[in-house]
């Protein structure tokens, strides 16, 4: 019995320092959990021509987008709704608990302290006040079993927003018909509300027990986010650089990948390529723009540096010059 705790030391350092690491709000150019995103980029899609497929667009996502509370465990992103919206975030993950027809934002046991119609209403109007946009939500049953959330999310729909909001086809839209659209990309059962995740490439190895396995998870990143420009354009790619573990948190873990994410965007100079979406915890707004840069033209365009791209509605946002640096600190 003597021997036992010291064999936990290690364990327990390892713990307390992912602790004490997920603590005390950072903004880097890589990942921000501070309260707001250092700049804004609303309407970045007006850009994108009316005939590309959806699935020829890259931009950027979040994990467990309504995230916020629960503590180290269960936060997976800082920002709020509307804010991650105008930061440039296109590509929503949403998870309800169904209880007794009601559909609640939960992350596993975390209740998230906002209900479906939150997002719907948050959504509905972002898409009013931008019409050039479109938003992707990934939506999915969470920590209740019911395995029949169809019938509530329909009823919600009707209640916060309404029924012409959706895209309702299982084929991917042009950016045309996708503009002023909520794309509910459906990871339940029952008849089509939109697309079905499934149909999308994806990579998602979330697990990631300790720090120690990061680098497998950034292999993973790695490796799909070499197939997307390559792989079937008619598909969307999803690439989630987000994981998690009881030795390694979501804070941590997004620490460390979404620097090498950073980095490895940093080193490419061709821009005329298509990397699909890429999905992340707790991004910062020039990863997101740096994400954002990245779309398909019909002249190949090369990064002189890192000036980020603006429409027009979005240039009286201020972006500050400090982001075009590469980022110089190491966890």
């Amino acid at each position: 019995m003597r021997g036992r705790p010291l064999k936990m030391v290690p364990e327990l350092i390892v713990l307390l320092g992912v602790i004490a690491l997920s603590y005390g709000a950072k903004q880097r150019p890589d990942y921000d959990d501070t309260p707001n995103p250092e700049f804004l980029n609303p309407s970045w899609m007006a850009s994108i021509p009316d005939d590309q497929p959806l699935s020829e667009v890259t931009m950027p996502g979040t994990h467990n987008t309504m995230a916020l509370f629960g503590g180290v465990y269960a936060e997976c992103q800082t920002w709020s709704l509307a804010s991650q919206l105008q930061a440039g975030v296109r590509f929503l993950d949403v998870r309800v608990l169904h209880a007794k027809g009601n559909l609640t934002i939960h992350h596993g046991v975390s209740y998230q302290r906002a209900h479906f119609g939150h997002v719907l209403e948050g959504v509905a109007d972002f898409l009013q006040e931008f019409p050039s946009e479109t938003v992707l939500m990934r939506l999915k049953e969470e920590y209740s079993v019911t395995n029949d959330i169809y019938g509530a999310v329909v009823d919600y729909i009707h209640r916060y927003a309404h029924w012409d909001l959706l895209w309702h086809s299982r084929l991917v839209p042009t950016m045309g018909e996708a503009r002023g659209k909520l794309i509910i990309l459906q990871d339940f059962s029952g008849p089509d509300l939109g697309m079905r995740y499934g149909s999308l490439d994806i990579a998602d190895r979330w697990k990631v027990p300790t720090l120690a396995h990061v680098e497998e998870k950034w292999q993973s990143v790695y490796d799909h986010l070499e197939a997307a420009p390559t792989g079937n354009h008619a598909q969307i790619f999803l690439t989630f650089s987000s994981g998690a573990g009881v030795f390694a948190f979501p804070r941590a873990v997004a620490q460390r990948v979404n620097a090498q994410l950073y980095d490895y965007l940093s080193a490419k100079t061709d821009l005329n390529q298509r990397l699909g979406i890429i999905c992340m915890d707790f991004p910062a707004a020039p990863m997101i723009q740096m994400i954002i840069d990245f779309q398909l033209k019909e002249v190949t365009k090369r990064r002189p540096n890192l000036s980020p791209v603006l429409s027009k509605r979005s240039l009286k946002y201020l972006i500050p010059p400090q982001w075009k640096k590469m980022r110089k600190q190491n966890v």
